[in-house]
């Protein structure tokens, strides 16, 4: 390389060290910033905090009147089902209740239920002789448990199917005023009420309709009751304040039920299915079938492995005697068909009517 040339990448060298070095020395704008309060909710006793916000230029307000079409109005996604435009609701599907779960019937029938108007108001399944069937033998299934579980145990989870009955409170009430249930938030509140009633019986029932019996020898003779088994129970056309008056005594004092709701206003009944599903009651121990009386009693009345029937909801004679004559084939205890006062004291009828006396012999000893 000549000298010319090395001349010239020295002073190119020395150029570009130059303009690096003023680049270093050049000051770095900064953005202006001003003190703006940030609302805070201060801490006990201290300062209301303060940050350096940035000058930036603000969004343009929307005209009065409109809204910024990616912002959403107050309260959007907060709308009824009603106003969302186009929209179709969910129908509810009103299916049997059995063992814990809620499945159609078998036949594949359902019918139609109205309100006290005519109006339409669902389609509820139709049980047949397969589902009464399957529901005793979930009934049965979940007899020994049941009944194994202390009487403390049983009040707490009637206790707590009332507690549920009350958060569905305003459900129930319009279910029976569709019903025709006149005052239906009184019956609301007396169902619940008489769960709760029933929940205090559950580990006092024993001492009263138990004794310890004088015998004229050295033995203690001790008189104690036990559930019957699994209960057949015709519920009667009151649709809450009814349906829970019988089924409440039958599984307090360790029976298990299958329940033959009303057919005429069947709707409460499987939603009182569904709190029951939510209230920590075992599965089977109440099983709910809707549909025809007169197709599904005579045949619980007729099951070998139904140990009671209680026949409150049949209103025909003739139903009634032909269901009494089907339960005498295995001796069925029966409780005859009846129109009680539900709003009236129930005492303890009901519970001993579904109970069997165990009368144990003891030696005393010396």
């Amino acid at each position: 390389m000549s000298k010319t040339e090395r001349d010239a990448a020295k002073a190119r060298t020395a150029k570009a060290r130059a303009g690096k070095a003023r680049a270093v020395k050049e000051p770095v704008t900064e953005m202006p910033v001003t003190e703006m309060p940030v609302e805070e909710t201060p801490a006990a006793g201290g300062p209301v905090a303060t940050a350096l916000v940035a000058e930036a230029p603000l969004a343009q307000a929307p005209a009065s009147g409109t809204v910024a079409p990616d912002v959403p109005a107050a309260g959007a996604g907060r709308e009824s089902d009603g106003q969302r435009a186009g929209r179709l609701s969910v129908r509810k599907t009103y299916k049997l209740y059995i063992g814990g779960a809620f499945p159609r019937s078998e036949s594949g029938r359902s019918y139609v239920v109205t309100s006290s108007t005519g109006g339409f108001l669902a389609n509820a399944s139709k049980a047949s002789r397969k589902d009464a069937r399957d529901a005793v033998s979930a009934a049965r299934k979940a007899f020994a448990g049941w009944s194994g579980a202390t009487p403390y145990n049983r009040g707490q989870i009637l206790y707590r199917i009332a507690e549920m009955l009350e958060s569905r409170r305003a459900q129930f009430a319009a279910e029976l005023a569709d019903a025709g249930t006149e005052r239906a938030g009184e019956a609301v509140d007396a169902a619940i009420d008489r769960l709760v009633w029933y929940a205090g019986w559950s580990d006092k029932i024993s001492a009263v309709a138990g004794s310890a019996n004088p015998v004229a020898g050295p033995y203690f003779n001790i008189s104690a009751p036990e559930p019957t088994g699994v209960v057949a129970v015709v519920a009667p056309d009151d649709p809450l304040l009814g349906l829970v008056s019988v089924v409440a005594p039958v599984i307090v004092t360790g029976n298990t039920c299958v329940v033959v709701a009303s057919e005429r206003a069947p709707l409460p009944s499987i939603t009182l299915a569904e709190v029951l599903a939510t209230s920590d009651l075992p599965g089977g121990v109440v099983n709910i079938l809707t549909g025809s009386v007169k197709e599904i009693a005579p045949w619980l009345a007729a099951h070998m492995d139904v140990n009671a029937i209680d026949l409150t909801g049949v209103a025909d004679e003739d139903l009634a005697v032909t269901c009494e004559q089907a339960a005498a084939e295995n001796l069925k205890r029966v409780l005859r068909p009846s129109a009680p006062d539900w709003s009236a004291d129930p005492g303890t009828r009901r519970m001993t009517a579904f109970l069997e006396t165990k009368t144990v012999w003891h030696p005393t000893g010396l």
